[in-house]
């Protein structure tokens, strides 16, 4: 459960406090362990629920009262659980051995849910090899491996006396018909399906419809059928539809046919002759060149996001630091809600689309003039004049920070680049829905730089100073920082993003990356300049790609090997 910043005073409004005895170290802490925390966010996590109990102890005089009976022993034993997880926690011994006992615990809890099915896939007391295969895939979906997997079955076979069974031999294929007798299958969304990826096998069946080739709109009936279609070769909903408007765009931009088909309307009176069989020798037409600046769609896959993969993800890629100073946090595998339907958001957030995403590194703060000068020294001249080496680097355009990324992929032999949109509002908001990445409500100036009283704008809010009337030092407000540990993503900079501005669709997505010829760049998070409504995660901003200006910068990504 996540910590609500502020808290609740009224422990009905927050259950989190029943955490404090768990043990779960992460738990206690109101942390997840597969979230990857850093010492920080548990220095912080523990003072503030310090904070919370210390304003209870004056309950343990009134013995009578509700709230005093509701949180009993918490009053007394609280402070020393929060204290013992946050004194094992920041040892790295007793974290990893912490670690170990979880993962451990996790594994287990698996392996009870694989044995049930188990159990139910043997109750005829055979297993065929489809059977397992798909006890297999289940047992992967939940982050097992087959080395775990294989001694449970074979344990459960002996103890239950069951038996895997062969599969029955396929039938003998029928004779072959005549070529001359067997005319070309019609394109349909029948077409057999290949070995490729169900993405591309979907493209092949798209080009053989033919359809909207001379132009006319695709029917709602005919975009459920290839929607249906791509589905049963795996895809999502968003993906089989992503993948039509793929193919629309190339049939828009396409030349006119010279002898256009005109296929039959419904309501057509007479009847349709039946078309000529093509010889058998007929060349292939040629594919349809796709127009120009289209990036190519990447290959569809399943991205794990049971609880043990997490776990091992996290374990696999702890954070680092890069040998210019940049401090990466990994931002795990999962899945969201991106965009917002509260009361101010605006259009441009909605629909709220499903994301899945793969887990990535993200710099744990904005670029700072002192990191990105050693790439651009000349840059310095560009300084604000309040601004010292810790301070974000301001007045670069969007192809400057991948140029920057594009250096440090060289000097690092690494893939840096600039977050996707998606990946941005993931690692601001968390896996669990907030509005501003340290939680739900504003809190005044204590979590982010924006257009205080400090400011001279129209907006500002002058009740409330943050403390600077330009930009800060990257690290400021450390209260201000999302559940992953991602810094400043709320105010002092605007971050670029490497995606183009485009509407969401909706449906859900995996690792979605809008990379278009767009003078529309994405940039996220507000800035100095901001009001308070424009910090929340899910707002979005663009600008022209080449645009800069004293209170936009950016953060870097780097994908995992």
């Amino acid at each position: 459960m996540a910590l609500p910043n502020p808290i609740p005073d009224n422990p009905l409004r927050w259950d989190g406090w029943r955490n404090y005895n768990s043990p779960n170290l992460y738990h206690r802490l109101c942390l997840e362990f597969d979230n990857n925390v850093s010492n920080d966010i548990i220095e912080e996590n523990t003072r503030i629920l310090l904070v919370w109990w210390q304003k209870k102890l004056p309950l343990k005089n009134q013995p009578s009262n509700p709230m005093a009976q509701m949180l009993r022993q918490g009053l007394d034993e609280a402070p020393h659980y929060l204290a013992e997880a946050r004194t094992r926690l920041l040892d790295p011994e007793e974290r990893a051995r912490h670690d170990a006992e979880l993962h451990e615990q996790l594994v287990q809890n698996a392996l009870t849910e694989f044995r049930k099915l188990l159990a139910f896939t043997l109750a005829s007391k055979t297993l065929s090899e489809d059977s397992e295969a798909r006890l297999l895939t289940a047992g992967a979906q939940m982050g097992l491996r087959s080395e775990e997997m294989l001694p449970v079955i074979e344990s459960e076979l002996e103890r239950s006396g069951s038996r895997r069974i062969s599969a029955e031999p396929l039938p003998p294929p029928p004779p072959p018909v005549p070529v001359a007798q067997t005319p070309l299958p019609a394109p349909s969304a029948a077409a057999p399906i290949g070995t490729q990826d169900p993405a591309s096998e979907f493209r092949r069946i798209l080009k053989m419809s033919r359809l909207c080739l001379d132009g006319e709109e695709m029917t709602d009936d005919q975009r459920d059928a290839m929607c249906n279609m791509g589905e049963s070769l795996g895809l999502t909903g968003g993906q089989a539809e992503d993948l039509i408007d793929e193919y629309l765009d190339e049939m828009a931009s396409a030349p006119m046919p010279a002898n256009p088909v005109v296929p039959p309307r419904a309501s057509a009176l007479r009847p349709v002759a039946p078309a000529t069989p093509k010889p058998a020798s007929a060349p292939a037409a040629p594919q349809t060149p796709k127009p120009p600046g289209t990036t190519p769609q990447p290959a569809v896959h399943v991205v794990n996001l049971s609880p043990i993969a997490r776990a091992d993800e996290r374990k696999r890629y702890p954070n680092y630091s890069n040998s210019v100073g940049v401090e990466l946090f990994l931002i795990p595998s999962g899945r969201f809600e991106m965009g917002s339907t509260a009361h101010d958001s605006q259009s441009s957030e909605q629909p709220v689309t499903s994301v899945i995403l793969t887990g990535f590194y993200m710099s744990r703060f904005p670029i700072t003039n002192a990191v990105y000068e050693k790439f651009d020294p000349t840059h310095r001249t560009k300084r604000a004049p309040w601004a010292d080496d810790n301070h974000p680097v301001i007045y670069v355009s969007a192809a400057e920070a991948e140029a920057f990324c594009k250096w440090l992929s060289n000097r690092e032999g690494k893939k840096y680049r600039l977050p996707t949109e998606s990946e941005w509002e993931y690692a601001a908001r968390g896996p669990t829905p907030r509005n501003f990445p340290w939680g739900d409500e504003f809190g005044g100036g204590q979590s982010a730089n924006f257009a205080d009283s400090r400011t001279s704008f129209p907006w500002r809010d002058g009740t409330i100073d943050d403390g600077f009337a330009e930009t800060s030092p990257v690290g400021s407000f450390p209260r201000g920082a999302s559940a992953f540990g991602i810094e400043d993503m709320a105010g002092n900079v605007f971050e670029w993003c490497v995606d183009s501005f485009e509407p969401y669709k909706g449906k859900e997505v995996i690792n979605p990356r809008n990379i278009r010829e767009s003078q529309k760049r994405v940039y996220r998070g507000g800035s100095w300049k901001s009001r308070a409504s424009s910090l929340r995660c899910s707002a979005r901003n663009f600008n022209m790609s080449g645009y800069q200006s004293n209170d936009v910068g950016f953060r870097i990504v780097c994908e995992l090997e």
